[in-house]
C-alpha cells in the first residue's frame, strides 16, 4: 500500500523517493560482464546504449548529436535553440562558456535566445544531422509544435520529441488553440516522444495519445529551479515507478502495445543510471553529465532549455568547468576517478552483471531497498 502521510487536518501527501534514497539488491546469480547487453530499441530504431542526449544547447550541437549517435546513443537537437537562431552560434557559445559566477548569466541567456527562430536553419540543421548517418531526432516545445511541425516534418526527421517542463495530454486554453496530442500523433508516420510527466495518471494519458516514448521527470538536478519557481518537484524513483505501473496497465489495456520510458532528471553517475533503469525506465536522458565531455559545444557550461525563458526562467547557469574527457571516455571509459562520472555505461553493464541480468528488460525486475 502506498505510504500516505497526513500533513494537516484534511490534507494528505504521498511519500516519494529520490534515486539517492534507494539502492539495488543483487540476486542469487552473477553474470560475466561480456554477456550483458545494454541494447535498446525505440520503434524501428536500435541503439547500443539507453542514452538520450538532453536537448540543451550546452550539450547538443549537430556535431555532438551525431557523435552521440555514433557511440550508440540518441542525440536530440533543440529546434528552438541557438543552432536555429544563428547561422553560426559558435561565438555566442564561446561567450557563454566564458561567463563567470559574477555575470548576470540568466539575463544574457534571455538576450541571446531573443533572436527569432529561422525555418531555413531548422532544415539546414536536420540536413547536417542526416549527413552524420545516424538517427535524426529533434525537440520542440508543446507551445511551438503546431507552428514548427510543418518545417520539421518537411526536413525529414526520424524521431520527434515534444518536450516541456510538464506536458499533459489535455491542455486547456481559452486564448489559443491547444495542441491535441492524440490527433497530432495519429496524423504522423514517425515515432513521437512526449514529456515530461511525474505521475501515473499523466503518464497513462500520454501513452493513450499514441506516443512511442514518454519522458519521466522535469529534468531536475542541482541547477534546476523549477521547485523554487513553481513549487513542483516529484522524486525520480517514485516518478519512474509510477510511470512504469501506468505502462504495465496500458500494455494490458491495448493487448501488448509497449511505450518506452525515458528518465530525465536527478541522474549524474553510472549508479544513478542503474537505479533509474531498475525502477522501470528503458533509457535515461543525460544533460549535465554530457556537458563535461570535450565535444560539448558550450565548453563545460550547463543550462536547461527553460533557463532562457523570457519571463519566467527555471534553471540556473553553471559556469564552465574542466572537461572530464572525450564523450567516448565519459560513456565507456576508462575511468581514472572513482566517483561514477566516467564510464557511465560500463558502470551500468557491471551493475547488470553483478545482479545476474542479461539485458535491460530483465534488469527492470531487479530488487530495490530503501537505505535512507
Amino acid at each position: 500500500m502506498r505510504d500516505v502521510v497526513e500533513i494537516g487536518l484534511g490534507k494528505t501527501a504521498q511519500r516519494g523517493y529520490h534515486l539517492d534514497d534507494i539502492a539495488i539488491v543483487p540476486s542469487r546469480r552473477t553474470r560475466d560482464v561480456d554477456d550483458v547487453s545494454t541494447a535498446w530499441q525505440l520503434d524501428a530504431y536500435p541503439f547500443g546504449i539507453p542514452c538520450v542526449g538532453h536537448p540543451s544547447d550546452a550539450t547538443m550541437s549537430p556535431s555532438s548529436a551525431v557523435r552521440l549517435g555514433q557511440l550508440g546513443g540518441l542525440g536530440v537537437l533543440n529546434v528552438e535553440g541557438l543552432w536555429t537562431r544563428y547561422e553560426n552560434p559558435t561565438k555566442v557559445l564561446e561567450e557563454l562558456a566564458g561567463l563567470d559566477e559574477d555575470a548576470r548569466a540568466t539575463k544574457r541567456l534571455q538576450e541571446v535566445y531573443a533572436e527569432p527562430i529561422r525555418p531555413d536553419l531548422i532544415a539546414e540543421r536536420v540536413r547536417e544531422l542526416r549527413a552524420g548517418g545516424g538517427t535524426v531526432a529533434v525537440r520542440v516545445s508543446p507551445q511551438h509544435t503546431l507552428a514548427l511541425a510543418p518545417v520539421i516534418l518537411d526536413a525529414g526527421v526520424d524521431i520527434l520529441v515534444i518536450q516541456g517542463t510538464i506536458v499533459s495530454a489535455e491542455h486547456v486554453s481559452t486564448t489559443d488553440e491547444p495542441l491535441n496530442l492524440k490527433e497530432f500523433i495519429a496524423d504522423l508516420d514517425l515515432p513521437v516522444i512526449v514529456g515530461g510527466c511525474t505521475d501515473y495518471k499523466t503518464a497513462l494519458h500520454l501513452m493513450r495519445t499514441g506516443a512511442a516514448g514518454v519522458i519521466v521527470g522535469i529534468g531536475g538536478d542541482d541547477w534546476s529551479t523549477t521547485e523554487s519557481v513553481l513549487g513542483i518537484r516529484v522524486p525520480m524513483a517514485t516518478a519512474i515507478a509510477d510511470a512504469a505501473a501506468a505502462r504495465r496497465d496500458y500494455l494490458d489495456e491495448t493487448g501488448g502495445r509497449y511505450v518506452h520510458l525515458i528518465a530525465d532528471g536527478d541522474i549524474q553517475t553510472s549508479g544513478d543510471i542503474a537505479k533509474a533503469l531498475g525502477c522501470g525506465a528503458d533509457a535515461v536522458m543525460l544533460g549535465e553529465p554530457l556537458s563535461l565531455c570535450d565535444e560539448a559545444p558550450a565548453g563545460g557550461a550547463w543550462w536547461h532549455s527553460a533557463a532562457s525563458h523570457p519571463s519566467l526562467p527555471r534553471g540556473a547557469f553553471e559556469v564552465a568547468g574542466e572537461p572530464l574527457g572525450s564523450m567516448e571516455q565519459l560513456l565507456f571509459g576508462p575511468a581514472d576517478e572513482a566517483d561514477g562520472q566516467l564510464n557511465l555505461f560500463g558502470g551500468l553493464r557491471r551493475a547488470m552483471a553483478k545482479c545476474g541480468y542479461r539485458d535491460l528488460k530483465e534488469f527492470q525486475k531487479v530488487g530495490l531497498v530503501l537505505d535512507r
